[in-house]
């Protein structure tokens, strides 16, 4: 096995694609197969400034402490921060002194998922793998991603290497057990997003290759473009398709048109075959009106940015978050460049995005309680339409302000940060709820997966604890204080 770094431990991925056995499942891989080898130790007596400067040079994110060839303890990242700095410890000090004791560890043989299961049990993120009763690795949580992520590029490969839409949809029917290792190993809810939406876009882009191989090569330029999750690359365990075409000026309806009219059709049924369900609101590239030239979506822009009436700014939200996906990127470039400049400057339409985005609140009630849904889902709180969307419609909202190019919410946050139309203190606060929400999300889908059903986003109070209900509506409160502060500085009132 190609020797890692250890670590933060190494999140360079292999390049290329792997073939099926790299392709590790955790249900069979052994520890060996993942963990991270040539780990750096030290001795108890080692010092603690001695052990920082070690872990700096080294790059790495624990040091297991041996004896005797024998593992005695653990000094990692979590230590130095609660048990040396918050603790005011002397730097001269013994690693000794500061060390987790009393460490599991597992066999090098054992699986993969048995030391997932101990990570998870004992709350830890480093796990000493020993052979003979040796040190021989260090598996860590960033490990297993990386394994589940490698499992996403062999779905990725398999779906180019078939052109038979059945066996692609075989492949992509793995997404719901690939979310619930993603969520069980501790991704990120960006990162899952990132990794699950890279399945569709692939599907995407085959079937559009498969689509100009029966058709023929496209007669003028276009660009694909997807919206909604996907185009935000923020994909879960339930998606329908949101997508368009963007045509160059030199469409011509009775020449073209019958030729995009059946390429629109193939790939949708395509998308539609393999889960990606047609979208209720016709908002797809099958729809003549989202298959237009590149002149035709500028005023469709335009029309939006300068009568922002209802139906306006309920387009512009799908709309500014387009994602090119396959084509000539360029007629995006084109188009979103001057549309982001329009907005900017346009402050009536931010008031009025805005405004529709304030009817997204948070499931907040009287005093602060939880706000249960009524009707078919009663008693449950909606995690996507109360809980991810307001913070989808804030970013979004900010991002205008700016001109931020970027889609993904995680990425507007931030790059709404930098750009001072976010404070420090609200960004990051924002960015920490839209994480706890996500994740919370994404853990209801999990479970449910599991038990055998179909995941949704309507999840029990029940499922979590009391504490984690307590953050949740920390997490809600911050998105209500937001929602607030930006109503209050555009002068809308609450709807």
């Amino acid at each position: 096995m190609e020797e890692k770094k250890q670590g933060a431990q190494g999140d360079d991925a292999a390049a290329g694609l792997p073939s099926r056995d790299t392709a590790i499942e955790l249900m069979t891989a052994s520890a060996r197969d993942l963990m991270t080898v040539g780990a750096v130790t030290i001795p108890p007596a080692t010092t603690v400034i001695e052990a920082a400067r070690l872990m700096r040079r080294h790059d790495i994110s624990c040091l297991p402490v041996v004896e005797n060839e024998k593992i005695v303890g653990m000094f990692t990242d979590s230590d130095l921060r609660n048990r040396v700095v918050a603790e005011a410890v002397e730097l001269s000090r013994p690693i000794a002194d500061v060390m987790s004791t009393g460490i599991e560890t597992l066999d090098c043989d054992a699986l993969a998922f048995d030391a997932l299961v101990i990570m998870m049990q004992h709350d830890i993120s480093h796990l000493p793998i020993t052979h003979d009763g040796k040190i021989a690795g260090i598996l860590t949580r960033t490990n297993i991603v990386r394994a589940q992520s490698r499992s996403a590029v062999y779905m990725i490969s398999e779906i180019h290497r078939h052109d038979n839409i059945d066996e692609m949809a075989k492949v992509v029917g793995q997404i719901p057990q690939l979310l619930v290792s993603l969520v069980e190993s501790g991704a990120s809810a960006h990162k899952t997003g990132r990794i699950i939406t890279s399945i569709a876009d692939a599907l995407t882009h085959r079937l559009i290759g498969l689509a100009e191989s029966r058709l023929g090569p496209a007669p003028v330029p276009y660009v694909w473009a997807a919206c909604g999750s996907q185009g935000r690359q923020e994909q879960t365990g339930v998606s329908d398709q949101d997508n368009c075409l963007i045509l160059a000026d030199a469409y011509d309806e009775s020449v073209h048109g019958a030729y995009f009219t059946e390429f629109a059709k193939f790939v949708s049924d395509g998308l539609d075959a393999c889960g990606y369900f047609y979208c209720p609101g016709d908002m797809m590239a099958t729809n003549p009106e989202w298959r237009q030239p590149i002149s035709r979506w500028d005023r469709y822009f335009r029309e939006w940015i300068d009568h922002p009436g209802p139906k306006a700014q309920m387009l512009a939200s799908v709309m500014f978050d387009l994602r090119p996906i396959h084509g000539k990127f360029q007629l995006f470039d084109e188009l979103q460049a001057p549309m982001l400049e329009r907005a900017r400057k346009n402050s009536i339409f931010i008031a009025h995005l805005l405004s529709n985005a304030l009817t997204h609140r948070p499931p907040l009630g009287f005093l602060g309680t939880l706000s249960l849904e009524g009707g078919d889902h009663r008693g449950t709180i909606d995690l996507k339409k109360n809980g991810v969307v307001p913070i989808v419609d804030i970013a979004r909202v900010y991002a205008l302000e700016a001109s931020i190019t970027e889609v993904n919410t995680h990425r507007r946050l931030e790059e709404g940060r930098q750009a001072s139309v976010m404070s420090e203190a609200g960004a990051a606060d924002l960015l920490a709820a839209f994480e706890f929400i996500a994740i919370t999300r994404l853990r209801h889908q999990a479970h449910q997966i599991r038990a055998g059903g179909k995941p949704d986003n309507f999840m029990s109070p029940n499922e979590i604890s009391h504490l984690e209900r307590d953050q949740l509506k920390k997490a809600f409160q911050v998105v209500k204080t937001i929602q607030s502060a930006l109503s209050n500085a555009h002068q809308i009132g609450a709807r």
